[in-house]
């Protein structure tokens, strides 16, 4: 399919058919999710020599290890005889994982070691040198986050993020010892397609007023008790990456516990990431392309898994500085959990406008209208070194950022796909 013809680039009209239709989605896990670099775990969950995690890129199972050397792995979770999954626990520690099907063990290195009956029935014709699990392309990190790509000749890791990098480290790179992932992995389901959500954490601050009142009825930010909204930007920080940021406004609204706490690091945080960052901006949320997510005002990690074109996981991970004070962690983690978790005030207002956005466009006539995406697009943006800044609110970041790139890849094929007769 050629996707090109449902994006209207320069008058912001979006076809309804990217949130609806199979076939777009199947092109989208080929197309996208089997090329771009997609966040696995942080390294805080798999500390040690055994420790593993099981997550997905796309809709492709895959268990991230650290075997006995210490290396970080991922590799597809499935036996290579007849496909069972071989790890089917969320996370822990084990040396080999041995598929319930029939039998066959793997290393935590991913190597093929124990095949019953491997001399009686085998032969000897079964080369298990070749059938260890299937690996990743290639695998990084990014100061503790993990990624990983099914594409070979992807660009590295660093320099997909590009300038978003420098939004990042204002969530993971605040103090010496970076974050940590505390408590488990939230997870739940939503009716809705993955790109509501990434699109709306790339910057969608045009939102909060309509979607979430009542939380601004009982005093939650951005909105402070005269009822001013701090002065806001919208940032596409390239290669599909965006951004939302407050400028100014949110530390004096932080309560006791935390307005300490901030005050105590200032300077180290001055040191790492300079004055600008330190002192001016309050980076909100960001997504990084295609669907890793991240929120700094309560702190977590989020990856929309794409489970059709109506269906989509949603998991949280809860981050905080490691050298934070025990309070302060607390704190942070039951602020976010009350409202971004499964159940929380934040997050129920998004559930139920991104699953009823979807549910409204599966007719047939709805799914050949457009969605309006003009907001912001009679301002041009400022540059800076670190991507385009927007006046907010703006949808042009989204629509300029995040679809131009979402379109470069849907119109590129993929070659390891092509490769194998796809």
């Amino acid at each position: 399919m050629d996707v090109s013809q449902l994006f209207d680039f320069e008058n912001g009209q979006v076809s309804r058919r990217i949130f609806v239709e199979d076939a777009v989605y199947q092109q989208e896990l080929e197309r996208i999710f089997a090329r771009c670099w997609l966040f696995l775990v942080h390294e805080s969950q798999i500390p040690n020599p055994g420790d593993f995690f099981t997550t997905y890129m796309g809709e492709d199972p895959v268990l991230v290890t650290r075997d006995e050397t210490g290396k970080v792995n991922a590799f597809l979770n499935t036996c290579r005889h007849r496909g069972m999954r071989v790890c089917r626990a969320d996370c822990g520690n084990a040396s080999s994982f041995t598929c319930t099907y029939h039998g066959w063990t793997y290393g935590n290195d991913g190597r093929l070691i124990g095949v019953p009956l491997l001399k009686e029935v085998y032969g000897g014709r079964l080369e298990t040198e070749r059938l260890g699990l299937a690996s990743v392309a290639r695998i990084d990190s990014y100061k503790g986050l993990v990624f990983a790509t099914f594409d070979a000749d992807a660009p590295s890791l660093e320099d997909s993020l590009g300038s978003m990098r420098w939004y990042l480290d204002c969530l993971v790179d605040r103090r010496a010892g970076g974050v940590e992932v505390i408590g488990s992995v939230q997870k739940w389901t939503m009716a809705a397609n993955w790109k509501f959500a990434a699109e709306n954490f790339c910057g969608d601050t045009y939102h909060p007023q309509s979607t979430h009142p009542s939380a601004f009825r009982v005093g939650l930010r951005p909105i402070d008790a005269t009822g001013a909204v701090p002065e806001g930007r919208s940032i596409h920080a390239g290669n599909g990456h965006g951004v939302a940021m407050w400028v100014k406004g949110l530390a004096e609204q932080e309560p006791p516990v935390l307005k300490e706490y901030f005050e105590s690091i200032l300077s180290e945080v001055e040191g790492r990431l300079g004055a600008e960052r330190a002192h001016e901006v309050s980076l909100l949320s960001g997504n990084i392309f295609p669907n890793f997510s991240i929120l700094t005002i309560y702190p977590s990690l989020r990856v929309w898994h794409p489970r059709g074109p109506d269906r989509m996981d949603i998991w949280t991970w809860f981050v905080v500085d490691k050298d934070a004070p025990q309070e302060v962690k607390d704190f942070l983690r039951r602020r976010t959990v009350r409202s971004m978790g499964p159940a929380g005030y934040i997050e129920a207002d998004d559930e139920i406008t991104w699953s009823h956005c979807t549910a409204a466009n599966r007719g047939v006539m709805a799914r050949n209208l457009t969605f309006n995406y003009q907001l912001g697009l009679s301002g041009p943006p400022s540059k800076n070194g670190h991507g385009e800044t927007y006046a907010s609110p703006s949808e042009a970041h989204i629509l300029n950022g995040f679809y131009r790139e979402y379109v470069r890849l849907m119109s590129a094929g993929n070659p390891a796909l092509a490769a194998a007769g796809r």
